[in-house]
């Protein structure tokens, strides 16, 4: 099954719990939730408070992505705001076992994320562990960047990997995803899109419908 995750990090801020509850009203699957600390990624956006005050406006997935240096430190907080699944960055991480087996603990999903110049095969020994990887599409830390061509491969690889054994295993794309690359990115293997702009920028509960309907016709 394929779904929809709207990215807040494009939203109009000053009305945040709208805007959430407007992409859920419109059939959104999950509410993609982009928290950075600005030391991993150059951009600072928010945390556990903004999540736990969006909770009350949807019964939509709380994907939580974690763009911060050992996230491992948060995850108590994380949990207690909502987190459904939380995502943290390969590249961040210490002991990704520990930081995972902590995550799976406390009763949420797990994920990793993967930045472009990371190699796909990173991922494979932990996915006995992962509900989800998210194939970074654009450098993360800032929204609005263009989709890297070179994602179809990367994700294409990991799906292949995946069938042989975590065929369950969703894998999530975030950045550049719109209109027009989203059945590609689906026909490669992926299930789960992050749309930012492509969603906030114009009549957000349309644009979900929209791109709903590509991926679910």
């Amino acid at each position: 099954m394929n779904y929809l995750a709207p990215s807040v990090l494009a939203s109009d801020f000053s009305k945040l719990g709208e805007e959430v509850k407007t992409v859920s009203l419109a059939g959104a699957d999950f509410i993609h939730l982009d928290v950075m600390d600005g030391h991993f990624v150059q951009n600072i956006s928010f945390g556990p408070s903004v999540i736990e005050s969006l909770r009350g406006y949807t019964d939509a997935l709380f994907d939580v992505h974690l763009m911060v240096k050992e996230p491992i430190r948060y995850m108590e907080r994380f949990k207690k705001a909502g987190a459904d699944i939380v995502t943290i960055h390969y590249e961040a991480c210490e002991d990704m076992g520990k930081t995972l087996q902590t995550i799976i603990s406390l009763g949420m999903k797990a994920g990793i994320a993967i930045s472009p110049d990371t190699p796909v095969e990173a991922v494979y020994e932990y996915m006995d562990l992962l509900d989800m990887v998210l194939v970074m599409s654009v450098y993360p830390g800032f929204g609005g960047q263009t989709f890297m061509e070179k994602t179809y491969e990367r994700i294409r690889m990991i799906r292949e990997k995946a069938n042989e054994v975590k065929p369950g295993l969703w894998i999530e794309v975030d950045g550049g995803v719109d209109e027009h690359n989203i059945k590609a990115i689906e026909a490669v293997g992926a299930n789960v899109f992050v749309a930012g702009s492509s969603v906030f920028h114009g009549d957000s509960a349309e644009n979900v419908k929209k791109l709903l309907g590509m991926i679910k016709a």
